[in-house]
C-alpha cells in the first residue's frame, strides 16, 4: 500500500498549526522560565499519557541540556516521573488527586507550574491546577482541541490549535525543543541550528 498522500496530509496539516501558534505567548513563556532560573524558583511539570512522557522530556531538556551550560540550573520537577508516589496516591486516595496530592504543602506562590493536558480537561490535571491558583502560583497550560477547563485557568495559555490528540502532543513537543533551542543559544551560546 502506498502511504504518501496520507503522510502527506498528516504534515501539512502539522505545519498548519504550527503557523496558528501564538509567538506572543511564547516568547511570554521563554520569560517567564528564564525569569524562574534567575530566581532559583520551582518549575512542577506534569500530564497524562503522552503528555506524562512529553513533561518528563522538558525536565530532562531544561535540568541537563540548558543547565550543563548555565551557572544557574534549572529546577523543574516533573511529577508524573516517580510511579511509586502515584500508584500509592491513586490506590489510596484516588487518581484525581496525583499532581494536587503531590503539590500540598511543597508549592510556594513564588513557583512556576506547568500542566499539559490535550484536552484541557484532565481531572487530575485541573484538580493541581485549581490548588496551584488558590496558592497564587502562575500556571502554564499546554492544550490542544479548545482548550478546555485549563485554557481558561492557565496565566499563560500555549494552545495548539487541533482537534487531534497526536497533532496536540506534537506541537507540545515541538514547544519544548524550540524553547530549549532558543534558551540553549541566548542563555548558553551554543548554536543548534546548522546550515
Amino acid at each position: 500500500m502506498d502511504y504518501i498522500q496520507e503522510i502527506q496530509n498528516y504534515i501539512n496539516l502539522e505545519i498548519e498549526v504550527l503557523k496558528r501558534l501564538d509567538y506572543k505567548k511564547i516568547s511570554d513563556a521563554l520569560n517567564v522560565l528564564t525569569d524562574a532560573l534567575k530566581n532559583e524558583r520551582v518549575i512542577y511539570i506534569f500530564g497524562n499519557g503522552g503528555s506524562a512522557a512529553t513533561a518528563s522530556h522538558y525536565q530532562n531538556d531544561f535540568n541537563k541540556g540548558i543547565s550543563e551550560y548555565t551557572e544557574k540550573k534549572f529546577r523543574f520537577y516533573c511529577l508524573s516521573d516517580n510511579v511509586a508516589t502515584i500508584t500509592a496516591i491513586a490506590n489510596d486516595i484516588s487518581y484525581d488527586e496525583i499532581y494536587r496530592q503531590q503539590l500540598k504543602g511543597r508549592l510556594s506562590k513564588n513557583d512556576i507550574v506547568i500542566a499539559i493536558s490535550g484536552s484541557g480537561n484532565s481531572k487530575n490535571v485541573i484538580n493541581a491546577v485549581d490548588y496551584a491558583k488558590s496558592v497564587g502560583t502562575y500556571v502554564i497550560g499546554l492544550t490542544g482541541y479548545n482548550g478546555g477547563i485549563l485554557g481558561k485557568l492557565a496565566d499563560l495559555h500555549l494552545h495548539a490549535d487541533i482537534n487531534s490528540m497526536q497533532i496536540t502532543e506534537d506541537i507540545h513537543m515541538i514547544l519544548d525543543h524550540l524553547m530549549m533551542s532558543i534558551l540553549y543559544k541566548t542563555l548558553c551560546g551554543k548554536e543548534h541550528l546548522k546550515n
